[in-house]
């Protein structure tokens, strides 16, 4: 174990030092996202295919939320929603979005519309984790963005602001809720 340790931390040492050596690029492309030894990518570029799967790679794996996962992309909130969380994730499937009127989803993936693109992802998620046991009638969450969202229970059935809840999956940094409609925050 100590012989583990120290080799950990002799490669987290060397990693520092390394790192640290490098000069960004900045000011030659005035690119942050670039340094010496290539593009610098977040969480969401981390190789593990051991542990759980976090929520977006949940995501990307369900052939039922590819809008999803472009909203996602758009907005840049792929690392976000890749780090530890936890989050809760309302999840609308592609049919969900098909029930949008049309142009709206096209709309919303403009990059002028990045803003309300990230309100409408924003409202999706709760920041820590609801399993659906602890969601009750009449409970109102506050979402991540700034919004609140009600929750109702009726025989059975879970639902928040009247899309219903048809599946729940675990993930590493939180839960994900499938949802049968999207939610859209309340005018300003």
């Amino acid at each position: 174990m100590k012989k583990s340790m120290r080799a950990l931390a002799m490669l987290v040492i060397t990693l520092v030092v390394t790192s640290c050596g490098q000069q960004s690029d900045t000011a030659s492309t005035g690119n942050v996202n670039e340094t010496d030894a290539g593009p610098v990518s977040g969480q969401s570029a981390v190789q593990d295919d051991e542990s759980q799967k976090d929520v977006v790679k949940v995501a990307i794996g369900s052939p039922d939320h590819t809008t999803l996962v472009t909203a996602l992309k758009a907005a840049e909130y792929v690392d976000v929603l890749s780090n530890a969380g936890p989050f809760t994730v309302f999840a609308p499937t592609n049919a969900a979005f098909n029930k949008l009127p049309a142009g709206t989803v096209e709309g919303l993936l403009a990059p002028d519309k990045k803003d309300d693109l990230r309100t409408v992802l924003e409202y999706h998620v709760y920041v820590g984790r609801l399993t659906t046991e602890m969601l009750q009638d009449g409970q109102v969450i506050g979402q991540a963005s700034g919004h609140n969202a009600t929750i109702a229970v009726k025989d059975g059935i879970v639902t928040i602001n009247g899309a219903n809840i048809v599946a729940s999956v675990p993930a590493s940094n939180g839960i994900i809720h499938v949802i049968d409609a999207v939610l859209l925050p309340p005018a300003k």
